[in-house]
């Protein structure tokens, strides 16, 4: 897929149109308030430039899963509320994404002004892609603007649909996402380490098997470690570990020594009877791990050998946790690495670049995020990019480009 050449709304003439800018809205919301505003804030400066340049900004995003249908604890209202808040202006809220009090309510708008409409998986023709709810939707914009990698792997009315209808660009936070992943997969300073973490091997074969074509070290932590540690004949006692994926694992390891990429796995662990805060634990060699404990953490000289691994490197790509970081003291693996990470990228010895949900709140909790090269949004999108699938939005794009 070619995307050297997307278009950017940053060059067109938006004065006085009406710009449909998908954006990526779906954010943690409690008691009414939203409680993890890091999406919105990165949206922020695409939201600004538009508004300075005389558009009439329209936002649209999905926000839960109400399955086609209006559900009040889904509305999109207190997201609009905090994202006038964010920018400093108002924010117009519209309870309705299609039809006349949409059309109406975008009509009104002024130059510089910007709208939120209610969230469009209220309807069913959203995810379906449907014609008529894309033709609705294009009825209040002149332009459309995809500024939503996080929900690029869907091929939706709003992320696939409406690039086919409206004149269409990329938005900044798009153009942002796919070219800090470029940057480490098709173009990387190298020596290049990839760290894949996670629970299950099963749900990322296809990320393993595309990265081991690409980088030079591949760093494997998390419960799916376990599957490669008994591959080779380890006994992980009551881990977490997939026994059918056993010579998948070996297939993986086999494949990485033909590309000439290093594996690296866990040398100790840490291993507990129970998986609860503050359980009693204890570090072991993954050659000495009781039949009756699990392992929930790579060790000290795990921690150790992972870092000379990263010094020796020139670029990072970082998806999933080193162990169960969630529950203490069993993230002291995935933190201890994080902030060697981010030592060594304020030096400007490593560019870091990680993505996946667990990923950014592991690396949040390690207070590492600000000083990582880029630290995605994205989600789904994200694993899809690495496993080298072609995302139906940027796909769009690149066709209306065409």
């Amino acid at each position: 897929m070619q995307v050297t050449n997307l278009k950017s709304i940053a060059d067109v003439d938006v004065a006085g149109k009406r710009v449909l800018v998908r954006a990526d809205l779906n954010v943690p919301v409690a008691d009414g308030k939203v409680s993890d505003a890091t999406r919105l804030e990165r949206i922020l400066d695409g939201l600004k430039d538009l508004s300075q340049r005389g558009a009439r900004v329209v936002v649209i995003s999905h926000f839960g899963r109400p399955k086609g249908a209006p559900n009040p604890e889904m509305s999109l209202a207190p997201v609009a509320a905090k994202l006038g808040e964010l920018l400093g202006k108002p924010v117009t809220f519209v309870p309705a994404c299609i039809g006349d009090e949409a059309e109406s309510a975008v009509a009104a708008l002024q130059p510089g002004a910007i709208a939120v409409l209610e969230n469009l998986r209220f309807h069913a023709g959203e995810e379906k892609n449907d014609e008529a709810f894309v033709a609705a939707l294009a009825r209040s914009g002149d332009l459309y603007v995809n500024d939503a990698f996080s929900a690029a792997h869907r091929a939706h009315a709003s992320t696939e649909g409406l690039a086919r209808v409206l004149p269409a660009y990329a938005g900044p936070l798009m153009i942002e996402e796919i070219n800090a992943l470029r940057a480490v997969l098709e173009n990387p300073q190298r020596p290049v380490a990839a760290l894949v973490g996670g629970a299950k091997v099963s749900s990322k074969i296809p990320i393993l098997k595309h990265l081991i074509g690409k980088v030079d070290k591949l760093i494997i932590g998390g419960g799916m470690a376990n599957t490669f540690l008994m591959s080779h004949g380890v006994d992980v006692g009551r881990s977490l570990a997939e026994p059918d994926l056993l010579e998948t694992a070996r297939e993986i390891m086999a494949a990485a020594k033909a590309h000439n990429c290093a594996v690296v796995l866990p040398e100790d662990v840490v291993i507990a009877r129970e998986f609860k805060s503050g359980v009693a634990n204890a570090v072991v060699p993954i050659l000495a791990v009781p039949s009756d404990a699990m392992i929930l953490d790579v060790g000290p000289r795990s921690i150790e050998h992972n870092c000379a691994v990263l010094k020796e490197c020139r670029t990072l790509l970082w998806n999933g946790p080193m162990g169960a970081f969630e529950i203490s003291p069993f993230g002291e693996g995935t933190f201890g690495l994080a902030r060697e990470a981010a030592r060594l990228t304020r030096e400007g010895k490593l560019v870091t670049v990680a993505g996946g949900g667990d990923t950014v709140a592991a690396l949040n909790a390690a207070g590492a995020t600000p000083d990582f090269t880029y630290v995605s949004t994205a989600g789904g999108a994200f694993l899809e990019w690495l496993e080298g699938r072609e995302l139906p939005g940027v796909a769009a794009l690149v066709r209306a480009q065409a």
